[in-house]
């Protein structure tokens, strides 16, 4: 394998683990408050959540380019205070991993939660704990296995992500460019071998993590 392929192949690795850790930053918060509380606006929270998980990841790296890009809602400002920009900088592969794993993270995680017995919660109310120390003490800790395994599934979709870092974060070898565009790249300039070694790593990667997350799902139920 090729200096840029293992560039590539560990540019990934470490995309999808800071992506994993903001989406457990991010998600596990939004999964309580989904599934316990009742509130104005949850459709619609729950509903851009989700989104990603659907549209078309080319639609979502658009939508990131509006908000984060160089002309950007937030990009602009940002541009304007500091002359630095997000987009096509590793940091936007980060992003955009972040914002196309987030829906299995949340929606799993959600699932778990809502299978927890309330009676279990209802007992700490009454011990004195407030919602937030029952979330963090009781919650949380019984749907450990079904949070872990939309981690573990998270981290998997980071890993894979293409359309969206391709829109936001570009394909510049050494800084941007990920397994899944190394991949493309080498078929696009007929490097048959290389892209066939990156399929077999990315593949093997992939299997691990898709067997971890099923051992963790049928824990939890």
């Amino acid at each position: 394998m090729s200096p840029e392929s293992l560039s590539a192949l560990f540019l990934s690795v470490r995309v999808a683990a800071v992506a994993t850790f903001l989406n457990a930053l991010i998600g596990i918060p939004l999964a309580w408050v989904l599934a316990r509380r009742r509130f104005w606006g949850r459709s619609f929270l729950d509903l851009a959540v989700t989104l990603p998980l659907v549209l078309p990841p080319t639609v979502t790296g658009y939508y990131l380019i509006v908000v984060l890009g160089r002309r950007g809602w937030l990009g602009a400002p940002l541009h304007a205070l500091t002359g630095w920009t997000v987009a096509f900088t590793w940091y936007a592969a980060v992003i955009a991993a972040t914002v196309m794993a987030l829906p299995l993270l949340v929606r799993t995680a959600r699932a778990a939660i809502e299978a927890v017995d309330r009676d279990l919660e209802k007992a700490a109310y009454t011990l004195g704990r407030s919602e937030w120390r029952t979330a963090l003490e009781v919650t949380l800790p019984l749907a450990r296995n079904g949070i872990l395994a939309g981690l573990v599934l998270a981290f998997a979709r980071a890993l894979g992500e293409f359309g969206a870092t391709l829109m936001l974060a570009g394909n510049i070898p050494g800084r941007t460019t990920t397994v899944p565009l190394a991949i493309y790249t080498a078929v696009q300039t007929g490097e048959t071998e290389e892209a066939v070694l990156l399929v077999a790593a990315l593949t093997a990667l992939s299997c691990v993590v898709l067997i971890l997350a099923g051992r963790l799902g049928a824990r939890a139920t």
